[in-house]
């Protein structure tokens, strides 16, 4: 290992033993008053800085691999530190740690948050260091993105479109929505680590054109993929996943509901067993079970793509008791017509001749746009029973089969931010190398280098994390990096979009630039696929202050 590693290395374990320090401290704070909600800020900040040393210490392989990538590492380490003391600072009381415990590193620090070293970072290059077949999958999705995407991307944006046919037809032929359906249902998936990494490349590579228009187009399938191979019958698996992997089965996912957000399981849709025959039909024999399927009513908020998609995953209270909480909870695949623009009202006649309806409009958003998220009502409508995924055995198991479908979700989401932040990388570099102001290029002043040299270093940090948590996950392991990865990634996002506009100066500003859609898109990353506080408190900080626990 090469001094500068050795340096990071001892850096890096200095501020482990600081956190560690700290997630001790609110262990027994919450041992002696029970309220893991009395210490939210320290939590919070915690959460977000124990995700950044995680991505450090993985950074440290990468930085073997040459001397630059090692600097890339050391610049990455030290401003994570950085990060860390700012929370600490004035606040060692409440995170029970000691007063000026950066001192033995201070010229580690000093070293390598130096404008002068980030400054040079800014004119060289980072490979990825992927295998020749991963390139390949990179190169074949980076053509394609740019080719049919990033024409179309900005209009899309702008004039609140559909995503246009062409586009889910041409990511499906090249293989985009078959990469987590099993090779035995007509997919791409072997059961291994090129299942999530593929997934992670081709998504920063479709995000990379648009985030709406392209790198989330490919999540809600998988959802409903994972969730259908880990609990679906046979028979589900053999009628829906060909239809997912070949693009013919678009999904909208219909978890979240109005009055309760991120809390799952108080939701209040409602699955009831349909009785059309009634207590007089003498064909059904006393106690014996019908199979006339289900009646949804219930209203679901945030359903992206729902007009256009061709069923809507849906998770459903199927027992009236509500303090069994997710226990009640099954999951449907719920047919329906495709639709266009920003809303939509379809009716059907139910076997027993009444009417039910499904209606949704358009929730208007500053970004992300493309797909358009709904507000959705369903009243009475019928559902067959074979749409029960893995069948009445899985009754109540609907919240297990939605984390099942929701666990590469946070990867996912990470993998679309660092897609943005290239984007927005790409187009401040450019834009800077031939922006004159005073006489001289503005990529050529000290502050603008060192904006553009932070940005790479927190777009290969968060990369280079992302690849080793899709290896993790590949282990059925790696679920609280993947939370750490997501938190720590989407707030990055938005710093290095806002300094991409801001390279822009006042053309970043004008909607006819390409950077500001990145820009107003970044926003949505810490709110989505688990919102940050939520992903910090409830999900981070809480599994480390357990872990400190014993």
């Amino acid at each position: 290992m090469t001094e500068i590693l050795k340096n990071t290395r001892i850096a890096l374990e200095l501020a482990e033993k600081t956190l560690r320090q700290a997630t001790l401290n609110l262990a027994n704070e919450y041992a002696a008053n029970q309220d893991f909600d009395n210490h939210q800020v320290v939590e919070y900040d915690l959460a977000h800085c124990a995700a950044g040393i995680k991505m450090a210490e993985a950074l440290l392989e990468y930085g073997e691999k040459g001397e630059t990538e090692a600097q890339l590492t050391s610049a990455f380490g030290a401003q994570v530190i950085s990060e860390l003391l700012s929370c600490t600072l004035g606040r060692e009381k409440l995170w029970g740690v000691e007063e000026g415990w950066t001192h033995p590193i201070h010229d580690f620090l000093s070293t390598y948050r130096s404008p002068t070293f980030l400054a040079d970072l800014a004119e060289k290059t980072f490979p990825a260091h992927l295998d020749p077949d991963f390139e390949m999958l990179k190169e074949t999705f980076h053509r394609f993105a740019s080719a049919k995407i990033i024409p179309v991307a900005q209009r899309i944006h702008r004039e609140n479109m559909d995503i246009p046919e062409e586009i889910i037809s041409g990511v499906a032929k090249i293989g985009g929505f078959a990469m987590s359906v099993p090779e035995e249902y007509s997919g791409f998936a072997q059961g291994n680590q090129s299942d999530y990494l593929g997934m992670v490349i081709a998504t920063e590579e479709l995000s990379r054109a648009s985030l709406g228009a392209g790198g989330s187009l490919i999540t809600r399938p998988e959802i409903l993929t994972r969730a259908l191979v880990q609990g679906g019958t046979e028979e589900q698996k053999q009628t829906w996943l060909p239809r997912l992997a070949n693009g013919e089965t678009m999904v909208g996912v219909a978890v979240t509901e109005p009055d309760f957000g991120s809390d799952v399981a108080n939701i209040i849709t409602t699955a009831t067993p349909a009785n059309f025959a009634g207590n007089n039909d003498r064909s059904v024999r006393d106690g014996e079970e019908r199979d006339e399927g289900w009646i949804i009513n219930g209203v679901k908020t945030w359903c992206t793509f729902a007009a256009r998609a061709d069923v809507l995953m849906l998770l459903a209270r199927t027992d009236p008791d509500r303090s069994k909480g997710h226990r009640g909870l099954s999951m449907f695949i719920v047919p329906k017509p495709r639709g266009k623009g920003t809303g939509f009202r379809f009716t059907q006649t139910n076997p027993d001749k009444t009417e039910g309806i499904l209606e949704g409009r358009a929730i208007d958003t500053i970004g992300y746009r493309g797909m358009h998220s709904y507000e959705i009502s369903l009243s009475n409508w019928w559902v067959p029973d074979e749409c029960l995924i893995g069948g009445k055995k899985a009754l109540g198991r609907g919240f297990y089969l939605q984390m099942q479908g929701f666990e590469n979700g946070r990867l996912q989401t990470a993998a679309r931010a660092i897609g943005l932040m290239q984007a927005a990388y790409e187009a401040a570099q450019s834009y800077a190398s031939q922006r004159i102001v005073f006489g001289m290029p503005i990529a050529a002043y000290q502050l603008t280098k060192v904006k553009l040299a932070r940005m790479t270093i927190l777009i290969e940090a968060s990369r280079q994390f992302a690849y080793k948590v899709a290896r993790l996950m590949a282990e059925n392991s790696g679920s609280l990096e993947a939370s750490m990865l997501k938190a720590y990634v989407c707030k990055a996002a938005e710093w290095v979009t806002r300094e991409a506009l801001q390279i822009h100066g006042g053309m970043g500003y004008a909607e006819e630039f390409d950077v500001s859609r990145y820009f107003v898109d970044a926003r949505v990353l810490s709110i989505f696929e688990g919102a940050d506080e939520i992903l910090a408190l409830k999900v981070i900080a809480r599994k480390l202050v357990q872990d400190a626990s014993g």
